[in-house]
């Protein structure tokens, strides 16, 4: 089966079946803000324009902290992903959209996961979150089902939106990308004033569906595509029949946002500017390797994953580095997900010839990977062809499926196969063996398609797991010991063995493993600036909170650590980049005119990371003891993982536990150091919620609930059941 499209982009417009079409009054943004939301019902065809009181504005402040509130008074304890009053939310922050700061086109989504059951937000770049803005709306949400594959199409310059129902555009987004840019623009230059959002065949079939945001590149006259990958969000988005949002607004301007003060944003933006010009090339290099050479930064510190977490390090593993796509992107093109962005790390390849599947033969323009596509379906699956990871990412892309959960999803499933636990009889014949890339790719194809083995790979680790107890027989606790995932969420590309702090970073987080909420283990395990369990602890408070307030006000992680002034080493707290944080903050009262701190910007951050939190609950889960890791992000697991380490861990069970490992079996040695690291991880757990302001069941307390301003008699009565 191939999805393409055989019919002329006219003859596919014409084919549409309008629905619904409503007119909005046109609204000017004020100081970051448009203060009104967009709901559309695909189950009754409804469109609203609702406004956003100064409460909602003041309390949640827009992007990832609109998404929750809006889906916590959307859904209830019983909604599931699949069900008609789950929303997806799109949202945009007060500060997104501007042209002169790096970084500053990210919008979030928000949506009842597929995989957690839980809130589930995620980050993405491209231009559909800004012209939503533009247009008129800080966020988007659809509710409801619609019977048949419908677009929704927002038209900023003509105040319309509209549901189309369209029968036979190809889903797969590398196609309905480029066919809707041309449908709904009105000439080469104004494919620039159009995003698409789309999730192919793969989402439809699984529940690690992605969304693919579109911008469209007038240098290479291609459609490109950022990701909110996590969580299942695609798998939602096909579920609800639909097709593609798309979003077209022209005349984008760098003052559209009206901001208090633009000469200050100018001035915070050259400064950052120029920085990334003259330090990029000696820190991070992004804007030439993008995120790869986070390979060549992982491996000599044993960080990177191979053969499902198993090691830190492998001898081919550099082959997956910068050096080998510094020769296959096409550079010397802005590189930008929005516009403004120098930092540049969004890297395509030209002309790339496809080896398998429904396009095999067909060269194509496509997105560069990024080190969690090359880390998970890379090394974590032993497999390190540069080559072939490009177009695991390109049909990863695509077919709509998250990297990172299809990477660990595999390498779980190819230790369960090296270790017979699992045979062909029950894969349908794939030799899934670390290192096959085709076995690897047929299961892909087969997910797609809907069909085989590939479908059961769809559905995640956990229900993998449950799957094979209930129905092979196979022992629980040790498929609980090897399978990366949390609350449902598959691991991102981290070794955490040797990082206590990033331990409980992942196990602490409220959509489940996920970095970007906490990155420690180079302040933890590398430079040891956290030697205490209080240290740890202050570091799994701030963290959270900074990475949150880039997710409410519409900012990318990027531009904050990865870029840094030459001077931050010499300052008190280099982690947190200090000279950064005081940019944010005057950005921050440019934008809105708003007195603002740092601590004010933690305040906010926490407000809706605590509502976050008590979501959790609401839903069903969020206590302690959701919040243990799988052993093996924790120590070794295996004989041949204690060996492939033995002198780390015979001088720790020395040095540490005061245990004499002379004698002693692998397997006791194993027990001995399982039993220390899993009381250490305990500690951290009450150092933690302690400095939350949660109980050492990780409820967030009543005063902690009035003191941050959500003491909503809801949010109470969700936290009483569990007081």
């Amino acid at each position: 089966m191939v999805c393409k499209n055989s019919d002329s982009v006219e003859k596919l417009k014409a084919k549409h079946v309008k629905l619904l079409e409503s007119s909005f009054e046109p609204k000017k943004i004020h100081r970051g803000y448009a203060d009104r939301s967009l709901y559309v019902n695909l189950t009754t065809n409804e469109v609203k324009v609702k406004p956003i009181s100064e409460e909602m504005k003041n309390k949640f402040i827009g992007g990832r902290g609109y998404g929750m509130k809006y889906l916590w008074d959307a859904v209830n304890p019983d909604t599931r992903w699949d069900s008609p009053e789950n929303e997806i939310i799109i949202a945009q922050g007060p500060i997104g959209g501007i042209t002169q700061y790096p970084g500053a086109g990210k919008s979030y989504v928000v949506t009842i996961s597929p995989l957690t059951d839980l809130p589930m937000d995620s980050n993405v770049g491209g231009y559909f979150g800004p012209l939503c803005k533009f247009s008129g709306f800080d966020a988007l949400e659809i509710q409801g089902k619609a019977k048949r594959d419908v677009i929704i199409f927002i038209d900023g310059d003509n105040n319309k939106v509209s549901i189309e129902e369209a029968p036979e555009e190809c889903v797969n987004s590398h196609i309905l990308a480029e066919t809707l840019t041309e449908m709904y623009a009105d000439s080469e230059e104004d494919k620039r004033n159009v995003s698409v959002v789309s999730a192919g065949l793969a989402a439809e079939n699984s529940r690690i569906g992605l969304l693919n945001f579109s911008y469209y590149d007038l240098r290479r006259k291609k459609c490109k595509l950022k990701q909110a990958g996590r969580g299942g969000i695609g798998s939602v988005f096909r579920n609800k029949k639909i097709k593609a949002l798309v979003v077209k607004k022209s005349g984008v301007k760098g003052d559209l946002n009206n901001p208090y003060d633009m000469d200050t944003i100018v001035k915070l933006g050259v400064k950052l500017h120029r920085e990334i010009y003259e330090n990029d090339k000696d820190q991070c290099w992004m804007r030439v390797h993008g995120t790869t050479q986070l390979i060549d930064v992982m491996t000599p510190h044993d960080l990177l994953p191979v053969n499902n977490f198993q090691y830190g390090q492998h001898p081919e593993a550099l082959k997956l580095g910068k050096s080998s796509f510094e020769k296959m992107f096409d550079l010397g093109k802005p590189d930008g997900c929005w516009y403004g962005c120098t930092l540049a790390c969004a890297h395509a390849l030209k002309d790339f010839e496809i080896k398998t599947g429904p396009y095999k033969g067909q060269k194509v323009f496509t997105d560069g990977p990024e080190y969690e596509s090359l880390a998970g379906c890379g090394s974590n699956c032993g497999i390190f062809d540069p080559v072939a990871l490009v177009e695991t990412n390109f049909y990863c892309d695509t077919y709509a499926i998250d990297t990172i959960s299809f990477g660990t999803t595999c390498a779980f499933i190819m230790e369960c196969y090296e270790r017979g636990i699992i045979n062909q009889e029950i894969t349908g014949g794939l030799d899934l063996r670390f290192g096959n890339w085709e076995a690897q790719m047929e299961l892909m194809h087969q997910m797609a398609r809907g069909e085989g083995f590939g479908v059961v790979a769809g559905q995640g680790i956990r229900r993998l797991k449950k799957l094979f107890v209930e129905k092979y027989g196979v022992d629980r606790a040790f498929l609980e010991d090897i399978g990366m995932e949390m609350k449902g969420l598959e691991f991102s590309e981290y070794i955490t063995k040797e990082s206590l702090a990033q331990q409980a970073g992942y196990g602490t987080a409220n959509k489940g493993p996920q970095h970007d909420e906490n990155w420690l283990i180079f302040m933890d395990m590398i430079r040891n600036q956290m030697p205490t369990f209080e240290d740890k602890a202050e570091a799994l408070y701030y963290f959270p909170l900074f990475r949150t307030w880039f997710s409410i006000v519409g900012l990318c992680k990027l531009p904050w650590n990865d870029i840094m002034p030459a001077d931050n080493h010499l300052t008190d707290e280099p982690a947190k980049v200090p000279e950064h944080v005081d940019n944010y903050v005057a950005l921050y009262t440019a934008v809105t005119g708003k007195d603002f701190s740092k601590e004010e910007m933690l305040h906010q951050s926490e407000r809706v990371y605590n509502l976050q939190k008590v979501f959790c609950l609401k839903m069903g889960k969020g206590l302690r003891e959701y919040d243990y890791p799988p052993y093996r992000s924790v120590g070794p697991v295996t004989v041949e993982e204690y060996e492939s380490r033995k002198e780390r861990y015979d001088k720790q069970l020395k040095e540490k536990i005061g245990v004499n490992p002379e004698g002693m079996t692998v397997e006791d040695k194993i027990q001995v150091l399982r039993k220390y690291r899993e009381e250490q991880y305990q500690t951290l757990l009450d150092a933690v919620y302690k400095r939350r302001g949660w109980t050492r069941n990780a409820i967030p307390t009543l005063e902690k609930l009035e003191e941050l301003g959500i003491a909503y008699p809801d949010v109470v009565e969700v936290v009483k059941r569990f007081l």
